[in-house]
């Protein structure tokens, strides 16, 4: 069977192949993606020979990137016009028991591609000019295609004893391809899931990223907990399941919107999400909104199951998630806030709330907005289509109101009118606590609607209240809202 690959910068490598003596082959996911019509980037050509030197000889030939080379495993990197190319030598790779690491040695290309992960990444494509596009396919990797089916070329046990991230790897294909799992490979993971552990936890954030920059990652996160494996790769995900929610009643009336179970509530949230945001931080803030709910969960009399205070202690877990998962930092700031106001807009829905709670809510909120709206309207979930089609319009309501507050306040990304160096020259006081105390009151007066959020009338307000404050013992500087929010509440136990 032919498989029309597009010529070009392929059919070239392929004869310099030829004149090098050496037999050429594109491999793994870009036949995949190909023979599926996907759009794909990155290229594996699989060289019977030496692939480094080969690279090398493409370099100069093609005046490529540099060379980056893994000699150990036989593999080179390059560029070709904004194309990635790795090439690697035909190999076999055996793993014992005790290593992550492979032994490697000289094989053919029908031993590269048994060592392959699953069938439909296990075939081949010549790039030779006597034999340009012609399909190797040793294990059916094309009928699995056609069936949506992930299978493993050798027994599931063998693949995921030479490296256990590919239990990571087929859940995560099964939520980008929409595939099903063969019942051996689900089988084989239930057995096998504690050997994730010896991967690196690198490896295993990145695969985790992977599975949630899907279109519907919850195709890969609900079997990664049904079958084990999300015990080890993310407790406190895992924590989720089983947990009921009570049910709950909203300012609008609406009782029982949420899910029972907390982890298969938060895929449908995830899942809502991912329809309107590509934020990967955002969609990480979904499966976090509700991760301290095991921990705060209490039976009040009467009411049912509670889970007070869970956006705060949440907020509290983010930072320990983000080191142990060795997740960079930056996004920190804006995951905890996601997490901490989660529940803000939804308790603004009563058309009775006041344009000061808005106002809080715009400041709080702040340049992530429009994040954090999306997160909530993610949020209305219920298997009540009716209940969710009322509480979604109703929250649409919200957020016009919230706009138009916002149009008319210019509160979002606000700075106070007058900052402590003007509060310092018209009271005539040195730095120190009523400059704070000062500050903050302008601060809630704009923010309760008691002045307009202009210079002039913050000034005129200051020229009000100056005696006052100054008249009182002041002994302790107030925290401003904005420090308030970074540091969340003390009186908070973990």
């Amino acid at each position: 069977m032919n498989i029309k690959l597009p010529e070009g910068m392929l059919k070239r490598l392929g004869e310099l192949a030829a004149e090098e003596g050496v037999l050429l082959h594109v491999v793994g996911g870009y036949v995949r993606d190909v023979l599926l019509g996907r759009p794909t980037r990155d290229i594996d050509i699989s060289v019977v020979g030496d692939g480094v030197a080969f690279a090398r000889k493409v370099h100069e030939v093609f005046s490529s990137s540099k060379v980056v080379t893994f000699e150990k495993f036989g593999t080179a990197r390059l560029m070709i016009d904004g194309t990635e190319i790795e090439f690697v030598g035909t190999r076999r790779e055996e793993y014992h028991p005790d290593s992550r690491k492979p032994v490697v040695s000289v094989g053919t290309i029908e031993d590269d591609l048994r060592r392959r992960d699953f069938t439909v990444n296990a075939m081949a494509v010549s790039l030779m000019p006597d034999g340009f596009g012609q399909l190797i396919d040793p294990h059916d990797g094309m009928a699995d295609l056609e069936k949506g089916l992930l299978r493993t070329p050798l027994e599931p046990a063998a693949t995921f004893s030479d490296d256990p991230l590919r239990m990571m790897r087929a859940f995560r294909f099964a939520a980008q391809l929409e595939f099903t799992l063969a019942p051996d490979i689900l089988a084989a993971v239930r057995e096998m899931k504690e050997r994730i552990t010896i991967v690196s936890m690198e490896r295993i954030r990145d695969e985790f990223l992977k599975t949630l920059a899907c279109d519907r990652p919850s195709l890969g996160f609900a079997p990664m907990l049904e079958n084990g494996l999300m015990e080890f790769i993310f407790p406190e995900f895992h924590t989720l399941a089983g947990v009921d929610q009570r049910s709950v009643e909203y300012p609008d009336g609406v009782r029982n919107f949420h899910h029972k179970d907390v982890f298969y509530h938060t895929l449908k949230v995830l899942d809502n999400l991912c329809g309107v945001s590509d934020n990967i931080w955002l969609r990480f803030s979904a499966i976090l909104h509700d991760i301290a709910k095991p921990r705060t969960k209490d039976f009040v009399k009467g009411t049912g199951w509670t889970f007070h205070g869970h956006p705060e202690v949440g907020a509290r877990m983010v930072k320990p998630i983000f080191r142990r998962m060795k997740l960079p930092l930056e996004p920190v700031p804006f995951v905890r806030k996601m997490v901490l106001l989660h529940l803000r807009p939804i308790a603004l829905i009563n058309e009775e709330v006041t344009d000061a709670a808005m106002r809080r809510l715009l400041f709080d909120a702040g340049e992530d907005l429009d994040e954090l709206l999306k997160l909530c309207r993610s949020d209305i979930t219920s298997k009540n289509p009716k209940l969710v089609k009322r509480y979604l319009r109703n929250y649409d309501n919200l957020v016009e109101r919230l706009l138009e507050v916002e149009e008319r306040d210019r509160l979002r990304n606000w700075q106070p009118p007058v900052d402590g160096e003007t509060i310092m020259k018209v009271c005539g006081i040195k730095p120190g606590v009523a400059v704070g105390v000062l500050k903050t009151r302008i601060e809630d007066a704009v923010l309760d609607g008691i002045i307009p959020n202009d210079r002039d009338a913050a000034l005129a307000y200051l020229e009000k209240i100056k005696d006052e404050v100054l008249s009182q013992p002041l002994r302790k500087k107030p925290r401003s809202r904005k420090s308030q929010l970074k540091s969340l509440p003390d009186t908070l136990k973990e």
